[in-house]
Formats: C-alpha cells, sequence, structure tokens
C-alpha cells in the first residue's frame, strides 16, 4: 500500500495448493516431453512426426496453460485488477493459439498419411472443446439481465463469442455494472467445464494413442504404456488441484478498495445520479 501498511497475505493453504498445481503442470509437460522423445521419435513439422505436435500442444495449451489462466485471480489477489485481467486474457489466448498449432497439425498430418479425420470419440470431444473455448453457441436471443426487461438486445446473435465477450465486459470497466454481473456466472461456468472438456479429450486421446501405437503390448505392462498412464494420471491430478482452489470460496480475490469505489461510481451513473452520491 502507498501508506506503507503491507498487504494481507495469502489465504492459509492457498499458496501450498497453487504450488502444487505448478509442479503438477510441469510434470505433465515434463512427462508429455519424454513419452514423445523416448517411444514416439521426437516432434518436428515437415515430417512423419509432426502429428506429435498435437499431443504437445494441447497438453501446453488446452491444459496447463487454461488452468493457469483460471488461477490467476487467486494467485493475484492485490495487484490492480486491470493488470489481472490483462494476464487472464493472456493466457487465454496463448492457449488458444497453441491449441490451433496442434490442430493443425494433426490435420496436416492425417493429410500426408492417407488417415481420415473426425471419426473418433477423441477428436469429437476435442473439437467440441475447442469450438465451445472460442465461442458460446447461443440461439435466438437471451432474457434480459437481471433489472432489465424482456429480452436482451444485446444478445440476438445466434453465435456470440465467449472469449471475446469476455475480454470485452471485464477487461473494460465502461461496461454496464449489470450486463457484467449477468454475464460473469456463465463466463466462470464455462471456464471451468471447459477446463474438464480439455481434460477429459485429452484422457481419451492418450488411450487412442496408445491403442494404435502398442495395442499388441499394452496389457503387458510396457514402459511406453505405464508412462502414459502416469501422464493421464498427472492431468487429472492438475485438474483436480486447480478445480479446488477454484472452488475455495474463503480463496477467491477480494475486491479492492478502489474497486469497490469505481463500482460504486459506474452503478450511481446508470442510475442517473453523479458519483459520489449527489443528485
Amino acid at each position: 500500500a502507498m501508506d506503507g501498511a503491507p498487504l494481507p497475505t495469502s489465504p492459509t493453504g492457498l499458496s501450498a495448493y497453487v504450488a502444487v498445481s505448478q509442479l503438477l503442470g510441469l510434470t505433465l509437460l515434463a512427462t508429455t516431453g519424454a513419452w514423445l522423445g523416448r517411444y514416439r521419435g521426437g516432434v518436428a513439422w515437415h515430417s512423419p512426426l509432426q502429428f506429435n505436435a498435437h499431443p504437445l500442444c494441447m497438453v501446453l495449451g488446452m491444459v496447463f496453460l487454461q488452468g493457469d489462466a483460471l488461477l490467476v485471480y487467486r494467485v493475484f489477489r492485490h495487484e490492480a485488477k486491470r493488470s489481472t485481467k490483462a494476464l487472464h486474457a493472456l493466457l487465454h489466448g496463448l492457449a488458444l493459439v497453441i491449441a490451433l498449432v496442434g490442430i493443425i497439425a494433426v490435420f496436416e498430418s492425417h493429410r500426408t498419411k492417407g488417415i481420415p479425420d473426425m471419426y473418433s470419440l477423441h477428436s469429437w470431444c476435442g473439437m467440441a472443446t475447442f469450438v465451445l473455448y472460442l465461442l458460446q453457441v447461443r440461439g435466438g436471443k437471451l432474457p434480459a439481465p437481471p433489472g432489465g426487461k424482456g429480452l436482451c438486445s444485446a444478445c440476438d446473435t445466434p453465435v456470440s463469442p465467449q472469449w471475446f465477450l469476455g475480454c470485452g465486459f471485464f477487461l473494460f470497466p465502461g461496461a454496464a455494472s449489470s450486463l457484467r454481473g449477468w454475464y460473469k456466472p456463465q463466463h466462470i461456468f464455462f471456464g471451468i467445464a471447459l477446463f474438464i472438456l480439455s481434460i477429459t479429450s485429452c484422457l481419451l486421446g492418450i488411450t487412442e494413442m496408445l491403442l494404435f501405437k502398442i495395442s499388441d503390448s499394452y496389457s503387458h505392462f510396457v514402459p511406453e504404456g505405464i508412462l502414459a498412464n502416469t501422464l493421464g494420471v498427472l492431468l487429472v491430478a492438475f485438474g483436480l488441484v486447480v478445480g479446488y482452489v477454484l472452488t475455495r470460496e474463503e480463496w477467491k480475490r477480494p475486491p479492492l478498495a478502489e474497486e469497490l469505489a469505481l463500482s460504486m461510481d459506474f452503478k450511481t451513473l446508470t442510475e442517473g445520479e453523479s458519483p459520489g452520491g449527489g443528485s
């Protein structure tokens, strides 16, 4: 604080759980690299190894970076909220770009090898997760936010970009307070749901890859199968720890004094009053 008072400390246990999540995240990235490097020949773009970029990118982008993006508001509890929002959006953006590279890799690899696309449960779940990560599909008009009447005239597009809506509502404080309050629970729900779907898709992909590559020996507890199974367990563990941190009510980011003042100013402005309580 500017008056020299120390900043409040993090709640008991939060730092430990965040540290465990990062340890698990880095370990699952290292395990992915070890699996692909030791047993699958490594990663290269213009070669038969192009496919291997797919699992690496999806684990890095759709699991590790997405999980860290969700944790931003728990970790940076006392920093300026606009900066925290920017980091949250940046991590989601990086996850999106890296995941797109992974999707391009698998489609190009399939085309080169003459393998059909989009026939497996993994591909269906994975593509649905990626599309939903970018878009929140909506049909017709939505009910108005609390305090409004009828239908929401701002929500009459059949496809509404969830990621861009999130950036628009929360990066810019000028967005109507009622709209931000209405959208926030949906943004949080879809964030956690897509994180769960991402991990589920990765687990399906690991199983599918093992059945394709080592189906004859998988049941004999071969080292590659054990390593890949370990990767799956790490993915689940990372998801559980991140989910636990996100659902602990007392670990939510408390509003700072200036944020409360700003919120009240926007509230009075939208109600036709002047900031500070004047008429």
